[in-house]
């Protein structure tokens, strides 16, 4: 009885806070968090639908039909060359709507209604399989070699010790900055490369002075910044039991004071928006920005920008002990369901595709812009490639050398809750509330949460 309510309540807490998930890590934008809309047919169902013929057949759900679509549906070329029997129906479903149908299926008891496999954010899935253990197929033992795979990417998707999905796009933080730019003030990419963020304001105090323009620019509704420091640390808002852990956290202290330290020096622009964060990319009013690699795509839209941008790693932290350049935003893992009719051919699917071949991170490349996570791409020739858009660098191979490095850190069902909390706290600071206040009133939150949820 106790397990259903919490599940009940988990219920009502993923509802509220999926309207707040869409915005997170590439919300909206090109990336494992995007929420690129397909066509309704009003009903809730999706009007995509995409199909290679076979006798054995899969069912897949995923969303974006410039992105994760290509993505499997190259996959299921690649293994239908090698298993002539092999079908595949891919529905084209919001990621929304795939964790509205799974909710309704779970409460329901009728998991029939859910495909052989399913797409999630890497950042809503552990409350799904908190809520819904169930509904969900055990990899950990499945012969997928996670080793090729970052501890980082993977915790996304382990549970209790166990490995339940297999890694798709890479949320690798990348620093991107106009060389051209730097260059007029006498900086070169090296300069901003494997530094803290001491020296980071240094030379963004440095360019504004020569310039006038800012180094970054964030949504000031958004923790995404402070988010992506505490993983650069392995630090976290949660504590292993997944329990909020805000006000004795020196590293989140120390996110905080660098944040406060930019906006105040008048070199990190809050905006008020998406559109604003990427309209400032554009239009030039920032020299750079760390983010996602996902955000690689938006900057390449500009065709004037070629050769003119180039990526680097993030700043570190100072005083937070095992503080590196490294960390992630965004992203997403490929998952069996319980209802899968064949689980030995999905495991096999995702094994020989995502988990295996390397000639589908090579093809899917310039036709999606997806980045693998997967190591063995980091020494592939398409991947060592120059390229010309960015100052005639082999970034692709650059960014899975860099996410092999990214730390894990405690991760919890209620990392959205969390962040939110954390998210509205950081605003009050900047609006002058007291940092210990606001923290304490994000930990009470969060373990209000924790404590009505998941029963802790």
């Amino acid at each position: 009885m106790k397990k259903k309510v919490i599940s009940l309540l988990l219920v009502g807490a993923m509802i509220a806070s999926m309207g707040a998930m869409a915005g997170c890590g590439g919300g909206g934008n090109a990336g494992g968090d995007s929420s690129a809309p397909a066509e309704s047919d009003g009903g809730g169902s999706t009007a995509g639908s995409h199909v290679i013929e076979g006798e054995n057949m899969l069912t897949v759900w995923t969303w974006d039909p410039t992105f994760n679509i290509p993505a499997i549906m190259e996959a299921g070329e690649i293994y239908k060359e090698a298993n002539p029997d092999f079908g595949m129906e891919v529905l084209e479903v919001l990621s929304d709507d795939c964790e509205t149908r799974l909710i309704t299926a779970a409460t329901s008891g009728d998991l029939s209604t859910l495909p052989d496999i399913c797409l999630m954010q890497d950042n809503s899935y552990q409350k799904f399989v908190t809520a819904y253990p169930d509904a969900f197929t055990d990899l950990t033992d499945s012969g997928i070699d996670f080793s090729q795979f970052t501890a980082g990417k993977l915790a996304y998707s382990t549970v209790d010790g166990k490995n339940y999905g297999v890694p798709f796009d890479n949320g690798c933080v990348v620093g991107a900055y106009r060389i051209d730019i730097l260059q007029e003030c006498g900086y070169t990419i090296d300069d901003l490369t494997d530094i803290d963020w001491n020296r980071m304001i240094e030379i963004a105090k440095d360019v504004k002075d020569q310039t006038g323009k800012y180094m970054f620019s964030g949504q000031a509704d958004s923790p995404d910044s402070i988010m992506m420091m505490l993983q650069s640390a392995g630090a976290s808002l949660f504590n292993e039991d997944g329990t909020g852990n805000m006000v004795n956290n020196d590293a989140l202290r120390e996110c905080i004071d660098i944040y406060q330290q930019m906006v105040e020096a008048g070199v990190y622009y809050e905006v008020n928006s998406w559109d604003e964060y990427v309209s400032s990319i554009t239009t030039g009013q920032v020299v750079g920005t760390f983010n996602g690699c996902w955000i690689l795509s938006t900057i390449m839209g500009v065709d004037d920008y070629a050769g003119k941008w180039d990526i680097t790693n993030m700043p570190k932290l100072v005083e937070t002990p095992n503080a590196t350049n490294y960390s992630n935003n965004g992203g997403s893992s490929w998952y069996i369901t319980s209802n899968c009719k064949d689980v030995d051919l999905a495991i096999d699917f995702l094994k020989t595709t995502f988990a295996g071949s390397t000639v589908l991170y090579e093809n899917i490349l310039p036709t999606t812009s997806a980045i693998a996570c997967y190591a063995p791409m980091a020494n592939d020739p398409v991947y060592q490639e120059p390229q010309e858009f960015w100052n005639n660098q082999p970034i692709y191979s650059q960014i899975v050398e860099m996410s092999t490095k990214v730390p894990s850190n405690n991760t919890s069902p209620l990392y959205y809750d969390g962040r939110n909390y954390v998210g509205t706290a950081i605003q009050n600071i900047m609006n002058g509330g007291d940092i210990d206040d606001e923290l304490k009133l994000a930990e009470d939150s969060t373990n209000a949460d924790a404590a009505a949820i998941l029963g802790l």
